[in-house]
C-alpha cells in the first residue's frame, strides 16, 4: 500500500485503487453516491465510514478533480466490461435456471410470486 494523499494519508492506493484507509470502500464508491446527488451524511450513513473519513475522501477528491474523475471513468468502463462479459458467460445458464420448474411443495409460492410480478407489471413467466 502507498500512500497517496499526504504523510499520515487517509486516502491509499490499493489493489482495488483509490482506497480509504483501514477500509475496503474506494474514493469510487464515494464518487458514485456524489454524482447520484447524495449529500455527505447520506453518504456517511449508508457507508460505514466515520465523519474523518468521509472528509478526507472528500478533500481528496476536490484538491486532485482532474485525476480523480479521470481514473473514476477508467474504473467505470472496466466494471461495464466486466459486467458485459459475465452476462454473455452466463447467459446460457440463466436461460437453463429460468426453465425449470419450481421445486416440489413450492408451486403454491411460485404461483403467488408470478401473481405479484404480473400485478406489478413485470411481464415473464418465470422468476
Amino acid at each position: 500500500m502507498t500512500p497517496v494523499f499526504n504523510e499520515k494519508s487517509a486516502i491509499i492506493r490499493t489493489e482495488r485503487g483509490l482506497t480509504i484507509a483501514g477500509t475496503r470502500i474506494t474514493i469510487y464508491d464515494v464518487m458514485d453516491h456524489l454524482l447520484a446527488g447524495w449529500t455527505p451524511q447520506l453518504i456517511r450513513n449508508w457507508l460505514p465510514l466515520t465523519e474523518e473519513q468521509l472528509d478526507a475522501a472528500l478533500a481528496y477528491i476536490n484538491a486532485n478533480r482532474t485525476e480523480v474523475e479521470a481514473e473514476y471513468q477508467t474504473v467505470l468502463k472496466e466494471t461495464q466490461e466486466l459486467r458485459k462479459y459475465w452476462e454473455e458467460k452466463n447467459r446460457d445458464r440463466i436461460a437453463q435456471i429460468a426453465k425449470m420448474p419450481p421445486k416440489p411443495g413450492q408451486e403454491e409460492i411460485y404461483a403467488k410470486l408470478l401473481a405479484w410480478k404480473a400485478k406489478l407489471g413485470f411481464i415473464c413467466d418465470r422468476f
